[in-house]
């Protein structure tokens, strides 16, 4: 099963591609490797490979279906993009459009893009490849993107960039990832720059979570009695869950990343919220609960595993 119903939502995950990340010590380069080994028994094999000490995830959309519209909560990798600093995203041909068909989805049917931030793994699919030129995927979609990432990301503003996503190749790819994917869909009208917040419908709605990035964000599910948080990068690895002060090396801020990530960890668990990363591979998503000062995961999501 790949749609679950939280309330009156309709969720349907979409996986672009799976396949190890990195190594641990490289995105985790804080985190005791103890940590790992320690929580085996259940990382593997889902989330992480002991034997090559990589670190397992998808690129993956959630679509999400509410009040007779349809959502996409983020767009993955896209195809034709230049990736050189990340070459296993570079050039990719996908059939994301296919399964996006699949779970009855076509392009033209969706009304709102949520980027969750603006990295490449987020975006890709905003926009593809006619005649030369890039465009929206989505024609008919209203892209809401915070403007913190948007003013941040945008290469005219040239703010300097820190962590592992600092130097000129990745200044490189944060460049083109703008120009083929985010700024496309601006210069059609098709974007919404919030800020502060902001809602959807009555179900859903958006706050900032900065700290991965200065704009990322949070999409809110309510629906009657039920709750679900769409956290994109706050969490990469479940690990982060029960360490929640492990952060990888791919945030603007691994200090305000934590904070955030700790605030909506601890709403998820006191409000019963099912957590939605946005690489999570197994099932997806997490049900949360407190364990002393950290967490603990008390159960997945029904969707079938990916690996």
């Amino acid at each position: 099963m790949q749609t679950i119903t939280l309330g009156a939502v309709d969720i349907t995950r979409v996986v672009e591609w799976h396949a190890p990340f990195v190594p641990a010590p490289v995105m985790f380069p804080d985190a005791d490797p103890r940590m790992w080994r320690d929580n085996a028994s259940w990382l593997a094999p889902d989330f992480w490979d002991p034997r090559t000490d990589q670190v397992i995830g998808n690129a993956q959309t959630w679509v999400l279906r509410s009040e007779g519209r349809t959502i996409l909560v983020d767009t993955g990798l896209g195809n034709d993009k230049d990736r050189p600093g990340t070459p296993p995203w570079s050039g990719l041909r996908t059939d994301f459009l296919d399964r996006l068909l699949a779970a009855g989805v076509r392009p033209e049917d969706v009304d709102v893009v949520v980027n969750t931030h603006l990295h490449a793994d987020h975006v890709g699919w905003n926009t593809r490849l006619v005649d030369g030129e890039w465009v929206p995927t989505f024609p008919n979609a209203t892209y809401v993107i915070a403007r913190a990432d948007f003013d941040y990301w945008n290469p005219a503003n040239g703010h300097p960039k820190r962590g592992a996503l600092a130097g000129a190749d990745a200044e490189g790819d944060h460049r083109l990832v703008f120009e083929d994917s985010v700024a496309p869909v601006h210069r059609a009208g098709r974007t919404v720059l919030w800020e502060g917040g902001y809602r959807i419908d009555g179900q859903l709605s958006l706050e900032p979570a900065p700290g991965h990035t200065p704009g990322s964000c949070v999409l809110r599910l309510e629906s009657g009695s039920e709750r679900a948080l769409f956290i994109g990068d706050l969490v990469h690895s479940p690990l982060q869950i029960v360490e929640p002060d492990c952060d990888t090396c791919l945030s603007e801020d691994q200090a305000q990343a934590t904070r955030s990530r700790r605030r909506i960890l601890e709403r998820a668990a006191d409000t019963k919220a099912l957590v939605f990363p946005a690489h999570l591979a197994g099932h997806g998503a997490a049900e949360v609960r407190r364990e002393g000062g950290k967490f603990a995961i008390s159960g997945w999501a029904p969707f079938e595993r990916t690996g």
